[in-house]
This record gives C-alpha cells, structure tokens and sequence, in this order.
C-alpha cells in the first residue's frame, strides 16, 4: 500500500488526516456518499497520506487520486501550491483528478462519469 513514513505520519499527519475526515466540507461528504462502500467497483480512502500530503480521495489500486477544491484553490498563492503538489504526485505515478465543489454537488452524474472512465482506462489489464 503507498503511503507516508510512518514518522511523519505519526508527527503531522495523522490528526490532520482524522480532523479533516470528521469535518468534511458539504462537497467531499456527499462525493464520499458515492464512491464508499466499493459503489464504483473499487475501494477508495478518504483523507489518505501520501509522502508529505493528505490527499482528499485515492484508489490505491488503480493509483487515482480525486481531490475536491473549493474557491480558495483559485487564488494564485494555492493554485500555485496545488499544481507543484499534482506534479509531485503524478511524479509518484499518480492520476489526479481535480473537480470544484461546485461540479460535485450540481454535476455529479458527470463526475462520477469522469472518474468511472478514468478507472476503467488505468485498470485495464496489460495487452501486450
């Protein structure tokens, strides 16, 4: 399983991972609501670390992460922090996707078509 030092799981990241999953924002609750339970076919987590950070939502298993943004992720300072965060990630051989708060809580049908092509591309099995 891919994850954090245990070091720095237990120095920093393991009460903010655990505070953020008792206080969801509205649109990571009800997008949790849809991908728990294995209702995609996969398991996902919530608030999972990965090297220095806390991603939102992981599929392990086929190495997708899902982050869900509010308005604060528009500011320059954030979206700055959040794309070197992506590529670190995507460096460790993730998929991120990013959807707003809002496209989770008006259009979740197309979200969860987004994520539900994206896990059928990165599970294929291999065809060689």
């Amino acid at each position: 399983m891919y994850t954090t030092d245990a070091k720095r799981w237990t120095r920093s990241l393991k009460e903010y991972a655990r505070a953020n999953r008792k206080n969801p924002t509205p649109a990571e609750d009800h997008l949790w609501q849809e991908l728990r339970a294995h209702k995609l076919g996969v398991q996902f987590r919530r608030q999972h670390a990965i090297q220095q950070f806390i991603v939102d939502f992981v599929c392990l298993e086929a190495w997708l992460i899902i982050e869900v943004d509010g308005s604060i992720h528009n500011e320059t300072e954030q979206a700055e922090y959040d794309g070197g965060r992506t590529h670190n990630l995507q460096e460790a051989g993730f998929l991120v996707l990013r959807f707003t708060n809002e496209d989770v809580l008006h259009n979740t049908p197309q979200v969860l078509q987004t994520i539900t092509e994206h896990l059928k591309l990165l599970l294929l099995p291999y065809q060689g």
